[in-house]
């Protein structure tokens, strides 16, 4: 834990006390999304101090030369950055002609604010005395529509508490923003014109080279004490546009600003009707109103978490943990478009450039399956579907061929746009985690069609890049991958990566069983198939051949499988040896000296036995656990939560329930020391896993679903819903045991601890 100012609330995230040091993490932390856009928390006013803006707009993306000091063959030719998009939230503030500025102001009294999770919205509130002496209270509540999604709302209230003054409030639009982390300082927007027409105001503007084109927008109405205030000045330049309103407020009167504003975009209409289009957004919320609309609001976010909320009672720290997690995994990704996904900082920030990593299809599917109606998940694999083109791209620009297709590491519409070698050309294994997707899609939802439909393709693509990464070494007289990077980034160019090996001959023999499945089942599909992809028996074959002749490196001495060739010729300090005060390694060590060291930064071998755990036995988890994770630094987000579930697994219920604490508030407590970058979104999923799949115990085990449910020590009780091939189960475990509640019309049996249980609608079952 690096930070401990957020206060414990079960519903709401709150900081009280205004402190210039928090301003950029709490910025992170108090973010805003709904699918459509998204907005790091930054001041409405004029804020002098250190911040970090941030609006994002869902799909919308530059592709920034790659930068590097030695190009190689094989780069990718840009890194993807999640776009900065014009602000629209921007409200200045003059009191008696001066600045609302909190870094300037002489003091600031009484600030707080609260991300409200429940009902979805954000509100701040403070009393500043500015240089001039005149104090005020001030008020701001916000929200992005979840009903109307290209709409934002803003209603900021000052009072003037000490005197009479003359408050000033320009609500305004804004183009001229750059990102943070730009390569090449290159513009990213193109601004092609400004207008308003009345209480609206418009900027057309599209990026350079993808050429999206957007309108940013707003409407503004101001009042006081019941009187309307008609604007004063419209004013516009090359990439602002302002409006006006001046008020003489006597002691102890407010003024109050309604602002809508949002983005209309190419992506959803034509380039020529985006000003039509949000004029017709802004008629629609007008017709609302703010309150209104905020109650759809929360109308919206109760129906979300009726399915998705986690119930812990006994542990305020720990509730308000998951309903973070579940809170903005919602905000980031609602599942209505197939061609969005889940970015790892979602619309927090502009780290990591693309939108799109392995972490979708190893931590977010189990998420979106068992929260959302399966539609939700049928998207996220939809979206590898489309790209299987540029996957086999991919591959061609590496040298494979034939239809071999590797997946991006990165990427915003299919090609790889992640520009550290070491990532680009040897982390493959992200092959096997869209493989298993697919895999575990069917499994839990009981859905074959996507199989035959869309999916064998993608195993087709990714079984033939396997048999051609792999070579015969004679010295070993098997198989091999050579040169990887596996979950553990902490090494690299490494030989025979047991991960990465046993997902290669996984991979290859799913592949082959589904073929035979699509074969038998689905006769014109496989026609379709293997006419597109011209398989043939002889390849499957030569494909059989190295699934089953592949290399996995082992210790006969400790009896586990080793990460990779040469990893017990390190140096073997387990991480409890390592002084505090080198902590995080990523931010203390040369890279050199990190490579060199046994330090695991995210489970490998350990990732592996969780994808796989029928593949192994209770015992063999618990000698591989053993040995790795006295190793394991947990520097990645995706960490802790895979050692929570199998700590769970071996029975070991307060070292569970210590990584899940880590995992649930990664970033209310700055584990990481960088959430002022923005959140670890996609991780979050795992927050999510902990519970249900460490603690509930539950899997899917011969097409039933299955639970053997613990509760940490210090719970009284907790509950959570499944929706399981679309029959909705409530699970609650207690201390004395556990109980099962069906929705629906029809009975299902389960199975509790191996026991079967049946469940009758609208009855509580006790197991």
């Amino acid at each position: 834990m690096n930070q401990d100012y957020i206060q414990a609330n079960t519903w709401s995230i709150i900081e009280e006390g205004f402190d210039k040091d928090r301003v950029e993490s709490s910025e992170s932390l108090f973010s805003l999304g709904n699918g459509a856009m998204g907005q790091r928390a930054n001041f409405e006013e004029d804020y002098s101090g250190s911040t970090f803006q941030g609006s994002y707009i869902a799909g919308v993306y530059y592709p920034d030369k790659t930068r590097v000091g030695w190009w190689k063959n094989g780069y990718p030719e840009y890194f993807a950055k999640v776009l900065n998009a014009p602000n629209w939230i921007g409200i200045q503030v003059f009191v008696n002609s001066e600045a609302l500025d909190l870094n300037t102001c002489k003091k600031v009294i009484s600030f707080r604010r609260e991300l409200n999770m429940k009902e979805g919205w954000y509100k701040r509130s403070f009393q500043a005395i500015l240089s001039n002496e005149v104090e005020v209270a001030v008020t701001v509540t916000r929200f992005l529509s979840l009903d109307l999604d290209e709409v934002g709302a803003i209603k900021y209230e000052v009072v003037v508490l000490n005197d009479d003054a003359e408050v000033k409030m320009i609500p305004y639009l804004d183009s001229g923003i750059k990102n943070r982390d730009s390569n090449w300082d290159d513009k990213f927007w193109n601004t092609t014109d400004v207008s308003y027409e009345n209480n609206r105001a418009f900027i057309e503007a599209h990026t350079m080279k993808t050429n999206f084109a957007t309108c940013t927008f707003m409407q503004a109405e101001a009042a006081s004490e019941g009187a309307s205030i008609t604007i004063s000045k419209s004013e516009k330049s090359e990439t602002k546009a302002s409006l006006e309103f001046v008020h003489d407020l006597k002691k102890g009167e407010k003024m109050a600003l309604v602002k809508f504003g949002g983005y209309t975009t190419s992506r959803y209409h034509k380039a020529t009707d985006l000003v039509k289009a949000a004029n017709n957004a802004l008629d629609e919320a007008t017709k609302i109103g703010f309150e209104g609309l905020l109650e759809k609001q929360k109308q919206a976010w109760a129906d979300i978490w009726w399915m998705s909320d986690i119930s812990i009672n006994g542990d305020i720290k720990a509730q308000q943990g998951i309903r973070f997690n579940i809170f903005q995994l919602n905000q980031t990704y609602l599942g209505k478009d197939s061609r969005l996904n889940i970015g790892p900082k979602g619309f927090t920030g502009e780290k990591y450039g693309g939108s799109t990593y392995w972490d979708t299809e190893a931590y977010c599917l189990p998420f979106y399956m068992a929260t959302k109606d399966q539609t939700v998940a049928w998207n996220l694999l939809k979206y590898r579907y489309n790209h299987l083109e540029k996957a086999i791209e991919n591959a061609q620009k590496l040298g494979f061929k034939n239809g071999a297709a590797l997946y991006p590491m990165v990427t915003m519409n299919g090609e790889e746009c992640h520009n550290e070698w070491e990532i680009t050309f040897e982390e493959i294994h992200r092959n096997g985690a869209i493989a298993f997707a697919i895999f575990n899609y069917y499994r839990f939802t009981g859905d074959y069609s996507y199989i035959p439909e869309m999916g064998l393709e993608v195993l087709i693509g990714i079984a033939r890049f396997w048999h051609q990464r792999a070579n015969y070494s004679e010295n070993k007289e098997k198989y091999v991958i050579l040169g990887v990077t596996g979950p553990n980034e902490y090494e690299n160019n490494v030989n025979n990566n047991w991960y990465t090996n046993y997902l290669a001959k996984w991979c290859i023999d799913y592949t082959l069983e589904e073929l035979e499945k699509v074969k038998e089942g689905y006769p014109e599909d496989y026609d379709r198939i293997i006419g597109l992809t011209k398989l043939s028996a002889s390849e499957t074959e030569q494909w059989q051949e190295v699934a089953d002749n592949l290399y996995f490196p082992y210790s006969e001495k400790h009896t586990v499988y080793l990460q990779q060739d040469g990893f017990l010729d390190k140096e073997l300090i387990t991480v409890d040896k390592l002084p505090k005060t080198e902590r995080p390694i990523n931010q203390k060590w040369s890279w050199d000296r990190i490579l060199r060291s046994p330090y695991i930064k995210q489970a490998d071998v350990l990732q592996g036995f969780y994808f796989f755990e029928d593949h192994f036995s209770t015992e063999e988890l618990k000698r591989h656990f053993d040995f790795y994770e006295p190793f394991t630094v947990h520097e990645s987000s995706l960490s802790p939560c895979v050692h929570s579930i199998q700590a769970a697994k071996l029975g070991r219920m307060q070292q569970a329930y210590e990584f899940y604490l880590r995992t649930s508030r990664l970033d209310l407590d700055d584990y990481n020391k960088e959430v002022e970058e923005g959140l670890h979104i996609t991780s979050m999923a795992g927050t999510w896993m902990s519970i249900v799949e460490g603690f509930g115990g539950m899997r899917v085990i011969d097409d039933k679903l299955n639970f053997t449910p613990q509760i940490p020590e210090e719970w009284d009780s907790y509950s959570f819903k499944i929706n399981f091939r679309n029959r909705i189960i409530k699970v609650t475990v207690t201390k004395k045991g556990s109980n099962y509640e069906l929705a629906g019309n029809e009975e299902m049996s389960i199975r509790v601890n191996g026991e079967r249980v049946v469940l009758l609608p609208g009855k509580t079952v006790e197991a």
